[in-house]
Formats: structure tokens, C-alpha cells, sequence
């Protein structure tokens, strides 16, 4: 890791809470957010983005948000967003056989139409030297809603920002996608 975490007496008590409720949901703190941290207001924010997006009521199923996370971990050569983003695969019940299969999903038969027009328009949109054709929008209104595609773009969105951030401070998987090994990590 690059720069690393402040003592835990350093962050101001809010920034504390929210390390306390992710010990509670994940057994640990998340590293990642220790680092937000250093600057509360960023901590701050990005807890509220990553709530409404990953909120209960999302037109977005819970398996298709976490299956175009963990893509686009891989893309960006996050290890932590691609461990948690297992965790929560298995979690939301993704076989491991099709998390073995996501960077072959155009061709695997175990994604539905809808997935792969989801994953395709992820990848597009995190290599940044590709823009998003009209075939590959056509092919996304025939699966989702426009109100679905704001909020996929929403997802795909913020798991760029989320990763990149994580890839570029070399932040490490912190063993979440190993739920049979600690039984107290579990997400939801």
C-alpha cells in the first residue's frame, strides 16, 4: 500500500463510526476507507454515493451490480474491489464457475442476455479509450429501462472511481472472497 492508514484516534469520530459499522458488517474496517479517511469530506461523500447506489431498491439486481463490479475490478487491476466484489458475488449466489467465466461473458452460456449487454457496456465505458457505439446502446435499451441505464451507469460509474482510486494506492485484498475460511465475513 502507498500511503498508509492514520492511527485510529486521528480520524474525527464520524469517520470512526463508519469504520465501527463496517467492522460490524465485514468483520474489519475496510482499508480502502481508512484511506478515504485522511480527508473526512471525501470519506463523507463517497459513503453517500455508494449507498444510494447500492441501495435495496435499485432497479439493478443485487447479482448484475456486484457481476459488473468485479469486471470492472479486473479492468482496473483492483485487488481490493475484486475481493470484496467476489465476496459479495457469492453472497448474492453467483456460482464460482460463472465468476470464472466473467471475463469470457460475451461468449459464456451462463449469462442472460441482460448480463451481457450490462457487461459489455461496463467494459466499454471503464477502457477509457473506447466510446460507447450506438449498436452497443441499441443492445442496452432492448435489456433496460432508461431510468435502469442511469442507474447502471451510476454503478459502473462509481466502481470506476472506487477502483481506480484503490489501483492507484496499490490497496490490497483484504481476504473477503474466502467466506468458508472466516465465517464472520459476511456481506450483504
Amino acid at each position: 500500500m502507498r500511503i498508509s492508514e492514520k492511527k485510529p484516534s486521528q480520524y474525527p469520530l464520524l469517520a470512526r463510526i463508519i469504520f465501527w459499522a463496517q467492522s460490524k458488517k465485514y468483520g474489519e474496517s475496510l482499508v480502502s476507507s481508512k484511506l478515504w479517511g485522511r480527508s473526512p469530506k471525501l470519506l463523507y461523500g463517497v459513503q453517500a454515493l455508494y449507498r444510494a447506489i447500492d441501495r435495496g431498491s435499485s432497479p439493478i439486481e443485487p447479482a448484475l451490480r456486484a457481476l459488473v463490479g468485479v469486471l470492472i475490478a479486473r479492468i482496473n487491476h483492483c485487488e481490493f474491489c475484486t475481493d470484496i466484489g467476489a465476496a459479495l458475488l457469492a453472497e448474492r449466489g453467483i456460482s464460482s464457475e460463472k465468476l470464472g467465466q466473467l471475463d469470457k461473458f460475451e461468449m459464456g452460456p451462463l449469462f442472460t442476455e441482460r448480463e451481457r449487454a450490462a457487461l459489455a457496456f461496463a467494459k466499454c465505458v471503464t477502457n477509457s479509450g473506447e466510446r460507447v457505439q450506438d449498436q452497443l446502446f441499441v443492445r442496452l435499451k432492448r435489456q433496460f429501462t432508461d431510468d435502469e441505464i442511469i442507474e447502471l451507469t451510476a454503478i459502473i460509474s462509481y466502481q470506476n472511481l472506487s477502483s481506480k482510486f484503490n489501483s492507484a494506492l496499490d490497496v490490497p485484498a483484504q481476504g473477503f472472497c474466502d467466506l468458508k475460511a472466516n465465517q464472520k465475513r459476511t456481506i450483504t
